[in-house]
């Protein structure tokens, strides 16, 4: 491909206790910034349903006529919970995030990547990213800032996309289980009610973050138990009675 390209690369749902955390990955020519900004894209957090929704629907367009790329990471509850017997949030995170540039399928010898950091340095964050994209992607340029979904339109279509996606996710779960699900976060009074309902039988719902020490605290107050550990093999490990624990 000829030009120069641009990937934004952001996330959604890093700190809920409920559905996945999806890394969204958005690859456009450099000369196509101003139509983004037409756009008016910005952070997620920052627009209302109608917006996020309207601009989706438009950088889909673009997708799917061939004149731009994009990538949705989905990572279940489960691989969250197994990653955190091994490992940290944050290096899942660098994961996700080049699995998604990679997930664009783009094939240009060079350009910049530019990176919502997940890390409180901004720097090492960049590092870590380029590192894991290995020698595909060596000649390109990585950019790692706080808030670069806010400050520059191609991260910020990104972190659209995967919001757009979380939410969708988020729905589905409300629907199957016919529950009021909140915004996911620990903090929301309705989200603690459900992960409530969600936590009364004998296994936590796979819905949820097992991991998460709010649904460790409610399981334990519920089931009078340490909270089941995920298996690998996709089932639960039961953990002995608080005395013995």
């Amino acid at each position: 491909m000829s030009g120069q390209w641009l990937v934004g690369v952001d996330e959604a749902g890093r700190g809920p206790v409920i559905g996945p955390l999806v890394v969204g990955a958005l690859a456009i020519p450099a000369s196509d910034m101003d139509e983004l900004r037409a756009m008016g894209v910005r952070d997620s957090k920052d627009l209302s349903v109608v917006e996020r929704e309207r601009i989706h629907r438009e950088i889909g367009e673009r997708v799917e006529a061939g004149d731009w790329r994009s990538a949705i990471i989905i990572c279940p509850p489960s691989r969250i919970d197994l990653n955190a017997q091994k490992s940290d949030l944050n290096s899942l995170e660098i994961t996700l995030f080049s699995e998604a540039i990679d997930g664009t399928n783009l094939r240009a010898s060079n350009g910049t990547i530019r990176a919502d950091a997940c890390d409180v340095d901004e720097a090492r964050f960049g590092r870590r990213l380029a590192a894991s994209l290995g020698e595909d992607w060596e000649s390109w340029n990585v950019e790692a800032e706080h808030g670069m979904d806010a400050s520059d339109p191609v991260a910020g279509g990104a972190s659209i996309l995967a919001k757009v996606a979380r939410d969708a996710v988020i729905a589905e779960i409300a629907a199957r289980t016919g529950l009021d699900i909140g915004s996911g976060y620990p903090s929301d009074q309705r989200t603690r009610v459900a992960v409530e309902r969600l936590l009364a039988n004998g296994k936590p719902h796979d819905c949820l973050r097992w991991s998460w020490a709010t649904v460790a605290d409610i399981w334990s107050a519920t089931h009078g138990t340490p909270v089941p550990i995920r298996s690998a093999k996709g089932g639960a490990v039961v953990q002995s009675s608080l005395e013995d624990w």
